[in-house]
This record gives structure tokens, C-alpha cells and sequence, in this order.
């Protein structure tokens, strides 16, 4: 997973809108998590017609959604918006809905078995969008514009959303200051990660809004530095099949030194999406528990040769 940088968010509060724009408002669920930094931001564009985006998650505890409906009280909720569907995003859409008419839009639905350990919530089942937006889609109301571009990678329907007016990009856990996002197979795709984070690249967004962490206020910057980072895993993970480490376990052990080891699980399987992407390149070959360079040495006696 590897740090990038750590904002100091401690006394952000929870259930309370925070203005950090003249048209954005934020307000943080309490989930914190090693996983999710300091919980997730819900974020509420516009005044008096508002979108509500990522309304978070909903669990053993409704503060949060009671937060929305108090904190959007006297105000149309014109849309409510997703930027993917991992529990940690989107049941809240429900409820939300229920209390305020609004309709339920944004990413497309998607239900995975979990397999294995991720940096979020696994899959919300309960999510059902009354419509879904392509790339490029917009949704207007007085004084905002809100675009959809299409970034899959950390699954498959993630969107990030843009502020046409405050050149912002609402960036759900696609990129995040404060850590990488896991991109966790069969759904997440560490190809489409990197060409959606290529995307971001060719635009000219000044700010971004995570789902979890600081706004970034460099974020050509982050980009280009966390798919260096990418390339330097990837880097490292050749090195090691090289050696003949070849178990995915021993290669987080080697390329996580440091990180919490409650995270190691979760790395694990950014290691098998890098994986799986080397083997569509034809660069290595094996599956989950023996993975091998095509251009290694077999055997002891062709390494002497």
C-alpha cells in the first residue's frame, strides 16, 4: 500500500459540514480505519440545489446519515452520486434517498464475492442506481456542473467527478493523498489503473477531493509520482522473481518493510494485480503461489552457464 504522505486530518469532526469551497461542503463519516485513514468524506456540492456525493456507509450506526438529512435540511437534493460501490461509499444512497426523494446516480451496480483482504469494504449488494452515468455524463444545477469520467482500475466502475466550475475532481479512492489505493483482483485491474491514472494526466484539474485524506492541491504532481510508484513495484517485483521469490507473501514481506503489517493482506493483492498484468504482457508466467520470470534462469545449472 505505501504511504505517500500523511495530512494531519486528527481534529477534523465527524457529522459536521465543513465549508472548503464556495461550493463544497464536507462531512466525514466515523469509520476510521487503518484502511480508511480518518473515515470517509461525504461531500455536498452546491447550495440550496445540491448533489450529495459518496454518502458513505451505514453499518451499526446512523449517525451519519441522520448528519445529512439534518445538515441538508431546507435544501433539494437534486442527485444523489457514487463514485463506486465498496461499503465504505454507497449504502447510505438508500436511506438518503428514502428521506430526501432524491435519485440514486452515478457508477454502475456491481456485487463481487470478496477474495481476499482489501484496503476497503468489501462490495455493497444493496446498491441500485436509478441511473448510471457514462463518462462524460453531466449533472447541472444552479451555479454547478458535475461531469463524469470514467476511472476504472480499483474496480471497475469507479467514476471521479468533476466541478466543472472550481476545475475540482471529486476522486473516490482512485487517488488519495494520504495512501495508494488497492487494486484488488478478479474486479480490480492494475492496467486500467494505470491507463485511468494516464487519464488524469491529460486533464487540468486544480484540486482533488478524496474519498479519504487532505484535498490535494498538486495533483499532477501526486499522479505522475504515484505511477512512478507503480512502476517501482513493479520494478521490485521483477527483481525479486529474478531471485526466485516467487510466493506473493514473501515478496510483501520484502517490499512492505515498515508498513503495518495489518496491511500486508491488503498489498498482497496490489502484488497479484502487478502480477497478472506482467502476465498479459508475457513478462512472467505461474499463478497466486509460484510466479516465475520468463526470462529467469530453471535451474541452478543455467544460472552457472
Amino acid at each position: 500500500m505505501g504511504c505517500m504522505n500523511v495530512p494531519d486530518l486528527s481534529n477534523e469532526p465527524y457529522a459536521q459540514a465543513v465549508q472548503i469551497s464556495p461550493l463544497v461542503r464536507r462531512v466525514l463519516a466515523h469509520n476510521p480505519s487503518p484502511f480508511s485513514y480518518t473515515g470517509t468524506q461525504t461531500y455536498i456540492v452546491g447550495q440550496g440545489e445540491v448533489v450529495v456525493i459518496d454518502p458513505g456507509p451505514l453499518g451499526d450506526d446512523p449517525a451519519h446519515v441522520e448528519a445529512l438529512i439534518r445538515i441538508l435540511a431546507g435544501e433539494r437534493v437534486v442527485a444523489i452520486l457514487c463514485t463506486h460501490t465498496h461499503r465504505d461509499h454507497s449504502p447510505a444512497a438508500a436511506p438518503l434517498a428514502a428521506a430526501t426523494g432524491a435519485p440514486i446516480i452515478g457508477c454502475a451496480p456491481l456485487v463481487l464475492e470478496d477474495y481476499g483482504p482489501r484496503a476497503d469494504a468489501s462490495f455493497d449488494a444493496t446498491y441500485a442506481p436509478d441511473r448510471v452515468l457514462g463518462d462524460g455524463d453531466q449533472v447541472t444545477g444552479p451555479g454547478w456542473t458535475i461531469t463524469a469520467i470514467a476511472t476504472p482500475g480499483h474496480t471497475s466502475n469507479h467514476l471521479c467527478f468533476a466541478l466543472e466550475e472550481e476545475a475540482a475532481l471529486f476522486t473516490g479512492d482512485h487517488v488519495m493523498g494520504w495512501s495508494t489505493s488497492v487494486v484488488s483482483p478478479p474486479d480490480g485491474d492494475m492496467a486500467a489503473y494505470m491507463r485511468s491514472l494516464g487519464l488524469l494526466m491529460t486533464r487540468e484539474d486544480q484540486i482533488y477531493y478524496p474519498a479519504h485524506g487532505a484535498p490535494i492541491e498538486t495533483p499532477q504532481r501526486l499522479v505522475r509520482g504515484m505511477m512512478g510508484h507503480r512502476k517501482q513495484r513493479e520494478g521490485q517485483i521483477l527483481r525479486l522473481l529474478g531471485e526466485g521469490v516467487g510466493h506473493i507473501p514473501d515478496m510483501v514481506a520484502q517490499m512492505y518493510k515498515g508498513v503495518d503489517k495489518r496491511l500486508h493482506p491488503a498489498a498482497g493483492r496490489s502484488v497479484l494485480a502487478h502480477l497478472i498484468d506482467l502476465r498479459d504482457r508475457g513478462l512472467v508466467t505461474g499463478a497466486e503461489a509460484d510466479w516465475v520470470r520468463m526470462d529467469a534462469p530453471h535451474s541452478k545449472e543455467e544460472t552457472a552457464l
